[in-house]
């Protein structure tokens, strides 16, 4: 299998593109110069700000998807190296506000 990277790029917009590739170099060079179709070719230029390589090109797909469902926040613990608050920024909303009302609750029954 042929290896592969999952990347992220900050745009110049300052929004964050997450892909997939088996050539990064190539890759991020036809991001920068707006050569590849898409979200990224009227945000240039753009930063790598991370990238992770895969041994095979079914992982890097399956982690790409998981990454661009993932809020900015998450996405920018991933590329601060910040993988203790990667959990924490994985919490919905719902559960979130749930903890919130449980510690209410608790606090006015003290």
């Amino acid at each position: 299998m042929k290896r592969a990277w999952v990347y992220i790029l900050e745009c110049s917009d300052r929004t964050y593109y997450t892909g997939c590739t088996t050539n990064i170099e190539q890759r991020i060079s036809q991001h920068q110069q707006g050569t590849y179709p898409g979200y990224t070719s009227t945000r240039h230029p753009v930063t790598l700000r991370w990238s992770q390589e895969f041994p095979d090109i079914r992982y890097a797909i399956w982690a790409e998807r998981q990454i661009k469902g993932w809020s900015r926040r998450k996405k920018e613990a991933l590329i601060n190296e910040q993988f203790d608050l990667l959990r924490k920024f994985a919490q919905s909303k719902e559960m979130i506000e749930r903890r919130s009302k449980r510690k209410q609750l608790s606090h006015r029954a003290q």
